[in-house]
């Protein structure tokens, strides 16, 4: 592969592909691995493709509100692509766990009285919002309800940067507020057990910010090179040596500040290696990650809870897990992927 310029474009063209290569990582990531192995603190590196994720939602975002800046339009259309698949999911997750004599989780300001009915307002917060993400940091599907809070605030950015681009500079805002969040302890008692929502606001912003540039198809000298591939190895090692060694003994929001160096290194790398083999033999393997990133939604909302436990419940070992999750979720996502888009077609005909 020979050396050539950075082709910002290169992550617009291959965001299928980087979509279903955070997607595997993520399930890398998930499958469980003991804090003793030599591979912990790489196995952790998984969690990254929830940022890579988040950084190209921005870029998809940007082009989107680009076309046409109507509000309604804009969240009616987020909505069509989230709520599908989340009701049929999320949905049969909760209501096949629904226990009408007991709720979840205790409700905010004390509830009803009545079990019975704080049981069903509960389910109800969950199947729609996943509630018990925002009120307890409940995580079965936390990168749903995270993702659609940034929805609902990514015009309002969108439209300060198309007035001035100065605006950019704002995400240093969420940097500053992760801090305080962390270690000023009224904010941290009232809102510290969202940390992860909180620290991958920047990498979104950051999407958001780099997503001109990437549509005007701006091009960095090739000798930029040299720069990401040394902040790249530089990230990468801090973050393997600090799960690792230090795995548990550090705030995680710490760690999230590397992976945003670490994120937009690795996309950029990734979309250069996706853009060498599209042509030639390897070209099959920008093809399965396309697909895969097709229906990365599904994907991430099956294989943990459905697939994945009960197969770890077999002690087979992490690899055998995880090739086993992916073979039996692939499938499964990709069906309720084309459900859910005959039922999106279906409602855009009445709107």
């Amino acid at each position: 592969m020979s050396i050539s310029n950075i082709q910002l474009s290169n992550i617009s063209k291959y965001r299928g592909e980087l979509m279903g290569f955070a997607i595997i990582i993520v399930m890398l990531f998930h499958v469980s691995l003991s804090q003793r192995s030599p591979w912990f603190g790489l196995r952790r590196m998984g969690n990254l493709g929830v940022d890579i994720f988040f950084f190209l939602s921005g870029i998809g975002l940007w082009y989107s509100w680009s076309k046409q800046q109507i509000y309604s339009k804009f969240y009616l259309n987020r909505a069509l692509r989230i709520y599908p698949a989340w009701l049929i999911i999320a949905g049969y997750f909760y209501l096949s766990r629904f226990n009408p004599a007991r709720p979840s989780y205790a409700l905010p300001f004390g509830g009803t009285g009545d079990a019975t009915i704080n049981s069903y307002i509960d389910l109800a917060g969950d199947v729609l919002i996943n509630w018990d993400f925002w009120l307890h940091d409940e995580l079965t599907f936390w990168y749903v309800p995270a993702t659609m809070m940034m929805y609902l605030f990514a015009p309002l950015y969108m439209q300060l940067l198309r007035k001035d681009r100065t605006f950019q500079w704002l995400v240093v805002l969420p940097l500053m507020w992760c801090i305080i969040m962390m270690y000023v302890i009224p904010v941290h008692k009232a809102v510290g057990h969202i940390e992860i929502f909180w620290s991958r606001i920047p990498i979104f912003m950051l999407g958001l910010n780099f997503a001109e540039a990437v549509k005007q198809g701006v091009t960095l000298d090739k000798r930029t090179w040299w720069m990401v591939v040394f902040f790249f190895a530089l990230s990468l090692w801090s973050c393997v040596w600090l799960e690792q060694y230090r795995h548990g003994r550090f705030p995680l929001y710490t760690e999230r500040m590397l992976y945003i160096v670490l994120a937009i290194t690795t996309i950029l790398i990734m979309a250069r290696v996706f853009d060498a083999i599209a042509d030639g033999k390897l070209s099959f393997v920008n093809r399965f990650f396309s697909w895969v990133g097709g229906f990365s939604l599904e994907l991430y909302l099956v294989h943990v809870e459905f697939v994945m436990k009960p197969l770890e419940r077999q002690h087979l070992g992490y690899w055998p897990t995880f090739f086993i999750t992916l073979a039996i979720s692939l499938p499964i996502a990709w069906l309720i992927h084309k459900l859910c888009t005959i039922i999106i077609d279906k409602i855009k005909v009445y709107i």
